[in-house]
Formats: structure tokens, sequence, C-alpha cells
């Protein structure tokens, strides 16, 4: 009603962009309105009258907002109309809009139509992914809102589609379709169909009469499991605050419904031969506790419930007898309810939290509406995953992968020394603390429009911003850091719940005293190289690296970098608000991690770091220097790393203060 919409996660006033829109030369009127895509967040369309009949240049248009507005604000979709439909007192009728892709791809409009097959298949992949209703060959990738994960997403598409192996650099260096087509041509024609991807054997079912094998990163889990059993350690929570009327008996189906769906919810493990294997169980169903909070007052219920959500984080699980998931359902009120799911991260990690909630959304909805369930069933479950990585990756795959990491990582150090504060103890004890970030929203716009204006992600900008901070602090010019990805990298995989995120380690080279915009360029070139090589699973590449034993630090790195690509958790159901929390098991497997994501109200996230090393006086002085450079990169981008400045305006004020003492003048550093 007050046109102010949520947009990726950001709250977007649509008369702030309708007042920029108009603003063109070439405009006379402007309109934007937010539709709903398939996947049920929103995007932004624009409908313009231009002055002229011969319309206005889109990519003029598109360049005039991004000028002026933060990359969000930027409407997905812009059409050109002669006229608008008006109400009846003469006001724009925005309801009597029709539909983008029923208007013809006219001059003014912001569409170019697909010429040939490959085009057209291609721009359906786009907007498959990106959530875009309809994809113009003249289009930027990244302008409609894509990013390293998403652009991994499309890379997969294209190879299933074309038979044909797409670099992931080639979308970072031909963005748009009309560009990207001519590589994929020009790659059939150089690879031939004997040397395209035909040889990855195909993700399929596989019988359950004898027990699956592990995946790689199960296999770690279960060798850790063995060595300390029942540990908390590798536990996965989640909470749902749920606001509004609440069914709890369509909860508990809906829950059902997905330990159905999801064989990763039934699986437990056993030794057979020697060997540990996986065992689905055909029939399970969840055992709902509850507790009832309502009689304490509003602050000691709030305290007691983050209490128990705390002690359900660290209850252990066990591997052989399951399951492997478990819920507490906390009534704080009448219309207020916290959800606690924990699952073993042998069967789960950061996206499937994203399906388990996405699905629970939708089911709920519809059994509450007496209706049966909407999903359709999943022709691949993470066991025949579990079987198909086993068979692929192995002989001259294994052998690539293994060599490309190998050059890459000889002559690296193992170990970053990051100043700490506190000795270092023999033996990790994992024990964890962390503290915020916030990022503001005027300085992550900026941090997007430099990674726009050099090609690169947000993601690689900030990474290259950690390098610089890490450098300043180790004094070293050649790290190591590790990058967990989702490695979602099949289309058949994305929907599944179970254990498939990867750990890619980084290797960021700042000698020579490189600007940031060099550094940057450096960054991305190592992040397109490791996305590339992204298949060989972390655990495979400890073995081969062999680094020495060392049970006072993580092997090959001992920091962490993360930029959340996850969708929004914020889900809304008729007369219901899902809202995630976040909830502290008190661990850190690393010396420190960065963990952000986008918010609306820029970047926020967490330090989470080892408590055996750092005081959170430290973590706090780091946290802060952090910001103190990313605002100096982005106020002189080409300035040298030696010249950036950590410190904040007092820090500096107390670096180099002189006294004057009976006359002696005295000078001191803190």
């Amino acid at each position: 009603k007050d046109h102010q919409v949520k947009v990726r996660g950001y709250r977007v006033e649509l008369e702030e962009v309708e007042a920029v829109l108009k603003r063109h030369p070439g405009v006379r009127e402007g309109v934007v309105v937010a539709q709903n895509t398939e996947r049920g967040d929103k995007r932004l369309i624009a409908y313009v009258v231009p002055h002229s009949e011969l319309g206005v240049p889109v990519h003029d248009l598109r360049q005039f907002l991004r000028d002026r507005l933060p990359d969000y604000m930027v409407p997905s979709v812009i059409s050109a109309l002669p006229q608008f439909p008006l109400t009846p007192n003469g006001k724009v009728d925005r309801k009597a809009l029709p539909d983008p892709e029923s208007v013809s791809a006219e001059p003014a409009c912001a569409y170019v139509a697909p010429r040939n097959q490959i085009e057209s298949s291609m721009a359906g992949i786009w907007s498959e992914v990106l959530n875009v209703p309809r994809v113009g060959i003249s289009d930027n990738f990244f302008d409609l809102g894509g990013h390293s994960l998403s652009a991994t997403q499309v890379i997969y598409r294209l190879r299933d589609a074309f038979n044909v192996a797409i670099p992931l650099r080639d979308i970072f260096e031909h963005p748009t379709i009309e560009r990207l087509s001519e590589r994929v041509a020009e790659r059939k024609v150089g690879q031939g169909e004997e040397k395209g991807v035909g040889d990855v054997p195909a993700l399929a079912p596989v019988s359950r009469a004898e027990g699956l094998p592990l995946s790689f990163a199960q296999q770690r889990l279960w060798f850790l499991d063995q060595l300390e059993p029942g540990s908390p350690f590798y536990n996965v929570p989640t909470a749902v605050r749920l606001k509004g009327s609440l069914n709890v008996g369509v909860l508990e189906r809906s829950l059902d419904e997905i330990i159905r769906r999801h064989e990763a919810l039934r699986t437990t493990f056993a030794v057979v031969g020697g060997e540990p294997v996986q065992f689905v169980s055909p029939h399970s169903t969840l055992s709902l506790a509850r507790v009832d909070l309502q009689e304490l007052d509003d602050g000691r219920r709030l305290e007691e419930a983050l209490g128990l959500a705390r002690l359900e984080a660290g209850l252990p699980f066990e591997l052989e007898r399951g399951p492997l998931i478990r819920a507490v359902l906390i009534k704080m009120g009448e219309s207020d309810h916290l959800l606690l799911v924990t699952l073993h991260h042998i069967v789960s990690d950061v996206w499937s939290r994203w399906v388990l909630m996405k699905e629970f959304a939708r089911l709920y909805e519809s059994f509450d509406e007496g209706k049966p369930s909407p999903l359709e069933e999943l022709a691949i479950q993470y066991g025949d995953f579990a079987h198909w990585q086993r068979g692929w990756l192995a002989g001259e795959v294994l052998a690539e992968q293994l060599a490309f990491w190998r050059e890459h990582l000889s002559g690296a150090p193992l170990v970053l020394d990051v100043p700490t504060g506190r000795p270092r103890p023999a033996v990790q004890s994992f024990r964890g603390d962390r503290y915020p970030i916030e990022i503001s929203r005027e300085l992550t716009e900026s941090l997007l429009l430099l990674s726009r204006e050099n090609g690169s992600t947000l993601f690689m900008t900030l990474m290259a911003a950690f390098s610089t901070l890490l450098y300043h602090y180790s004094g070293q010019d050649d790290m190591l850091i590790g990058v967990p990805i989702a490695n979602r990298n099949r289309v058949e995989v994305e929907a599944l719940i179970g254990f498939f995120v990867n750990t890619l380690v980084m290797r960021t080279r700042l000698s020579g005293d490189p600007t940031f915009i060099e550094l940057l360029a450096r960054v991305r070139e190592e992040a397109l190289q490791s996305y590339a090589h992204q298949d060989l699973p972390f655990e495979r590449l400890v073995e081969e690296v062999q680094p020495e034993r060392d049970l006072s630090r993580a092997p090959i790195f001992q920091v962490v970098f993360t930029l959340q690509n996850t969708p929004d958790s914020k889900l809304e159901l008729p007369g219901l608000t899902l809202d995630s929390l976040e909830i502290d098991n008190g661990t850190s497997k690393y010396d420190l991690v960065l963990d952000l994501w986008e918010t609306e109200e820029g970047i926020k996230g967490y330090w989470r770091y080892s408590t055996d090393l750092f005081e959170v006086e430290t973590v706090r002085a780091i946290s802060g220097r952090f910001d103190n450079l990313l605002r100096n990169i982005v106020a002189s981008p080409r300035a040298r790393l030696s010249e950036q400045n950590l410190l904040s305006d007092e820090e500096a004020m107390l670096l180099d203060r002189k006294i004057d003492i009976a006359g002696i003048e005295m000078s001191f550093s803190i």
C-alpha cells in the first residue's frame, strides 16, 4: 500500500526508484512495480513512456540508474509502453500494467530477443537461475543479480544442455548471452562430441539392497566421530521463530513429510567388512519434544529459550543408531513459538537448512488448507550422490584435480601467524565464541560499485580486503585462506538435504606492494582457478598435501572467510511468519573465521574465534580496523597496500603522541 517492498533482503521504496527513473532525459513517465517470482522472492520491473517515438537505449537507461542507485534498486526488467493505463481519477493503474513478457521488444524495451536455439536455451537457463522473468541477449549476468554461486549453476546447466565444458571464467569475461553463446559454439566445435562431457557418469538412483558408500566429506566426519564418539562439535542447529497462529499438528506432519522425502534424514552409519557404509531406514517419524515457557516473564522467557537452544545444540548424536535429526518446540506465548531443529553435519549443511525451511513453509501452507503436498518427488537422494562421487572422482579426473592443487599450493606456507595475544595450546580444544560485525548500507553500496567497476563479485572484493587485513597483522605476503562453497554444482542435488559443502583453499599473493585494484585482479584470478577445480574434496586434498601433523592447529589453513549466498531465511505464510535465528554452539574449528551475509541494512555477520587464542577485546579491535580498511579502500582503491590505514582517528592520534615533561620532549607509541 505504501509502495515499500523487500527485494533481495533489502527494503526498497518504489517511489524513490521511480523518481530517479523520471530524471532520465529520454523518459517522459516511469513506474516501478515489484513482481513475485516462482521461488517466492521479488524482482523490480520498470515501465517507461519515452519522450520520443525512437525510444531510449536501454543500456543508457540502465547505466543511468546504476550510477545513482545501489544494485538491488536497479530494475531487473525495463519495458516501454506508448502510454500507461489510468484509473478513473487519472492515476496510473498499476494493476492494469501488462506482463513484461507480453510487451513486444521495441527499441526502447530492455530486451533483445534470442536469435537462435543456443541463445534461446541460454536465456531460459539464466531466467531459471536468476529468477528473472525474461532475459535478453544483451543483459549483463551480474547486473541481473548474478554472483559466483549462480554462475556455477549456470555453467553446469550449460554443460548438460550443450554437452560442452564451459569454464566459469567465460561467464565473467563474456557476461551476456550474446557473447557467451559465441563461446559455447566455439567450444562445441573445438572439443567435438567425443571430447565433450558425455563421459561424466549419470547421476542416477542405485540399489539400496546393501549399504551405500559414504561421500568423501562424510567419511572424514565419520572418522572424527570414531576418535571422539558422541562429540557435539559437528551439530548443525537451526532455530526458527514462528509468530502467529500455529497448528502444531500440521507442523509435525510437515516435518515428518520432509523426513520421508529426504533419505539423508533417515540414514545411519555402520561398519561392514571394515569399511563405513550408510543405511537408509524405510520409515521414520520425528518425536517432537515440547516446552512451555508462557508462565515466565518476558525477559526471562527469551533468556530461558535461548539457553535451551544452546543446550539442545550441544547434545550428542549416535551415528550408528540415529535418528540424526531432532526437534523441540518451545511455546513462548499463544502466538509465539520457537522451533529448534538440530541435525548432525554428516547429513546436513547450511544450504540444507534453507531447503528444510523452504519445504516446511510450502508443506505447512498446503496441509493447513487440507491440501496434499505440493512438492514433486525427489528423483535423486544423497546416497545416490555419494555412490556417483566415488565412481566419478577417480582415475584421470582425480589425477587432473590433484595435479592442479599440487602445483597451485607448491611452496605455500601452511601456517598463517596472526598475533593472537594468548599462547597457542598444544592441542586444539575447539572452544570458541563470536563477535558481531556490521558494515553500513552506504559502505556496502560502495563495495558493490567497486566490484562491478572491476569485473568482480562482492565476495572477491571482500576476500581481497580480508587478505589485506591479514597481511597487515601477520606480515605475510603469501597466505592460504579456507573458503567453504555450497558444492551444489549439479541440478539434481540443488533441492536435496545432505552434506555437500566443500572447502576451497584460496592462495593470496600480496608481494610487490600492489594497489588494491591490482590485488583484486589477483584475487579474481585465484577465485576463478579455484572454482574451476572445486570438485576435489578438501579431505582428499589433505591426504595429498600431507601437512606435518600438528594438534595445535587446523591443517593447511587456520583462517576462513565466507560470504553466504543462500536465499533469505525469512518466510511468510498466511497468519504465520517464519524467521531463522542464529544459535551459537560455543565452538570454533579454526583460529579465526569471518562469516558475512547481505541484509537490507548492509553486510552483517560474525567473527568466530578460538577463545584459547583471542580475547574478545582483540577481536573487537580487529573488527574495527577491518571497517576502517574497507572505508579507505573504497575512498582510495588505487593506493598501495602499505598506504592503506587500518587505524581509527583515535588510534592514529595515540600512535605518535608527544609529551613535554620538564622541558624535555618525549614521544611514545601505542
